[in-house]
């Protein structure tokens, strides 16, 4: 483990977490660029597969990068392991979902929307979500340690793995 502790499979070298604030940002910059970059791979891998196929291959990949970048820099929790992956593609489907839903309930109000009111629904729910996904990713998924909780962590004792238990 190179002398790095490890709470719950996160590695933990750097106990300080950001701000709230700090993080939002970071989170912002990181799924937009991802989001980007994600939009720039569909284009690229265009008629090569089915666009259903290129899609979801793009999704899954962007939405394990993102929740690499937000584990490491947005939050500062370090590597993220396959918990917090699992919860953040829960999340991501969930403003999927939502963002779907918006849209949806757009048009059975209104059946011909104008693209001003369509883009301006959707954006609104995606921020809305993205707001969502911030605050559930911040406090449940790559939330810093309690105070007073019992951590495990694992660090090389003569050249040996131990675990080790604190308060």
């Amino acid at each position: 483990m190179n002398n790095r502790s490890r709470v719950a499979g996160q590695d933990t070298t750097n106990s300080t977490a950001p701000g709230t604030a700090a993080s939002f940002v970071r989170f912002v910059v990181f799924g937009g660029g991802t989001g980007l970059a994600s939009s720039a791979a569909l284009v690229a891998l265009n008629g090569t597969l089915p666009l259903v196929v290129t899609n979801a291959v793009v999704t899954a990949a962007g939405t394990v990068l993102a929740t690499e970048l937000h584990s490491r820099f947005s939050f500062r929790a370090g590597r993220a392991n396959l918990k917090a992956h699992v919860q953040a593609g829960g999340s991501a489907l969930m403003a999927y979902l939502f963002t779907t839903a918006a849209m949806l309930g757009l048009h059975a109000v209104q059946a011909a929307p104008s693209i001003m009111v369509e883009q301006a629904t959707y954006l609104t729910a995606s921020g809305v979500a993205g707001l969502a996904r911030f605050v559930f990713l911040r406090l449940a998924v790559f939330a810093p340690p309690r105070a007073g909780s019992t951590v495990t962590t694992r660090t090389r004792v003569l050249g040996r793995d131990a675990l080790v238990a604190a308060a």
